[in-house]
Formats: C-alpha cells, structure tokens, sequence
C-alpha cells in the first residue's frame, strides 16, 4: 500500500548492438482499441520508479529507486547498462530518515542551465519521517553529484509524505516541485531557480483520493500545448504481480491547478482519468515519467512481470482531438 524503496533487480548485460534513432513521426489521435504492451527495452531494465533525461549528446541517462540511487544509460533508448550509483561513497545526510539504509527512493532527474538537478526521497516503508533532497552534477556520472542539502520533509504528525518529487518549471521559468504520496495526496511548492531550494512556505495541494483509499503518489507535471497535465499513479504499488498500480492523469491552464479529468472531475475530489492499468503480462504499471524526445513525447514507468520482477516500461504518447493523452 505504501511507496516502498525496492533494490531493482540487475539483469546480466548482453553485448548489444545501437539500433538507428528513431524518425519523427507524426502525433497520433486515435487510441488504439487496447493498451499497447511496453516497447522493446534491452540489457540492464530492471528498475523502479525510473526517471530519465535525454543528454546533450543526444544519449539517455536514467536513474532509478535503489542503494544509493542507481544510474543507467543508452544511446538509443534500447540497449540499456548499469553505470553505477549516483553516491558511491554513501549518502550519509539521509540516514536519519531512511532508518540506517541506503536505500534512496523515486529520483527525479533533469537538465538545466548546463547541470543535472536530482530530486530524491529519503524514507521508510509506511512512514511520514521523510524528506526530499537536491543534488547536483555537471556530468550525471556515477561519483559526480554534489549534495545540496534539504528541500523539505514531513514528520509522524504531518498530513502528508515528502516523498516522490518531480520539478516542473512553468511557462514563465518558475520552478516548482510537485511531491506526495498517500495521506492528503499530492503537494507543490515554489523553488527558487538560482539555487533549486525551496522558496517561501506556501504549499498547495494539487490531487487526493477520497472514499475508502488515500493510495495516490508519483506526481509528475508535463507541459504540452496550453495546458499542464499531472500524472499520477493510483492504488497499490511494489507488490510484485499482484501490483495494481495504474497511470491517471488531470489537466488544468494553471500549474498551481485546479487539475480536473476528462469528465470535469478536480483531482483534489478523486478525479483522474485512467492512461495505463495492468494487462496480459504487465502488471502494476506506474511511477510515470513523461520526456519530450525527437520522435513523440515518451511515458516511461515501471511494471512487474509475472515473477514480480520490476522492469522498465516505454510506450509513445498520442493526443486525442479533445487533448487527452494516451499511450500507442
């Protein structure tokens, strides 16, 4: 029920060879009649709660739930290799919220002003004693990252979870970090774009499950066309192939919210419209993360297999004629 911190299962390397990158194509607006299964991924894809960037290179660089904050990387979003962990030498600064573990949660990663900004969580199976932290590097190499301290974290008595973040920085370049999971639901508050910290104390709440479950986390805001799109994930992850995790998503004109889905429902009051849910041999889909890329705007998440292995998901992203994403 809750987010939990799972080491993502290594899988052996095989000498692979590039595939060509892929040719833009044009944005689809029909979904097709039923989810499409995770395009083809090789190598190292065991993750969880993956986060990736595409590089001024042109390469990928993923960093994934793990001891310490596992780094992978491709050249063609295909083939991908373990390249270590983004603290070699630990990261003793999160221990206090972490219980003594290495296990460092739900990254975020981007590229800005020629450096990787990398949002993480430090927490415990089932408990508020969190806390989101910022490190940043010129490189994303293994080793690289310098620890930029504290962004915000939650107590026994908080309402809500500071885990799970997610930078988002709006049309007119001000930054902010959506995070939560479970209790009160999703939160966002401002950063200041010089430092990437935290600025002021206000803190908004942008979705909650009501009824008979609080089980909603991941956030990640997406900008496309006039509107923000927050993705989300509902219901119950990190149970193997009895996962029931499933991709929803809500739109507002304001990054701020209010964020309604298809049916003009606001998030704040349960509201989501389904994207991705488990099927055939994918189960538990989730942990979204949506990257602009040179052919189609690109969901990546995890999901299980039937033997409960966490495995890295890609699919494309369509926009139907009223705007609404989906996967192809």
């Amino acid at each position: 029920m809750w987010k939990r911190a799972l080491v993502a299962l290594l899988l052996g390397a095989a000498t692979l060879r590039p595939e060509p990158m892929p040719v833009p194509l044009a944005t689809p607006t029909t979904p097709p009649s039923s989810y499409p299964n995770p395009g083809r991924v090789t190598g190292d894809i065991g993750v969880h709660d993956p986060s990736v960037v595409k590089r001024p290179d042109g390469s990928y660089l993923l960093v994934h739930t793990g001891d310490n904050l596992t780094i992978k990387t491709s050249t063609d979003r295909t083939a991908w290799r373990n390249a270590g962990v983004v603290f070699p030498g630990g990261a003793p600064w999160t221990t206090s919220y972490t219980g003594g573990s290495a296990s460092l949660w739900a990254p975020d990663i981007s590229y800005r002003n020629g450096r990787y900004y990398l949002y993480y969580s430090a927490s415990t199976f089932g408990s508020r004693n969190s806390a989101i932290f910022l490190a940043t590097s010129t490189t994303g190499a293994s080793g690289s990252w310098t620890n930029q301290g504290l962004i915000t974290s939650t107590t026994s008595s908080s309402n809500y979870n500071a885990i799970d973040p997610n930078l988002v920085v709006d049309a007119q370049g001000r930054w902010w970090l959506s995070f939560g999971s479970f209790w009160t639901g999703i939160k966002l508050i401002q950063l200041d774009p010089a430092t990437g910290k935290r600025l002021g104390t206000s803190i908004t709440g942008l979705a909650q499950r009501t009824g008979g479950t609080t089980a909603i986390e991941a956030p990640f805001v997406f900008r496309h066309g006039s509107y923000y799109y927050l993705w989300v994930s509902f219901d119950a992850c990190c149970q193997g192939a009895s996962s029931t995790y499933r991709v929803m998503v809500g739109r507002s004109t304001s990054v701020t919210g209010p964020y309604v889905d298809r049916n003009g429902v606001a998030m704040t009051s349960g509201g989501g419209t389904q994207v991705l849910a488990g099927h055939g041999s994918v189960h538990g889909p989730g942990h979204q993360a949506v990257v602009p890329d040179s052919d189609a705007e690109v969901l990546y998440y995890h999901y299980y297999a039937n033997n409960g292995a966490p495995l890295l998901g890609i699919n494309l992203l369509g926009y139907d004629s009223a705007g609404w994403p989906f996967v192809y």
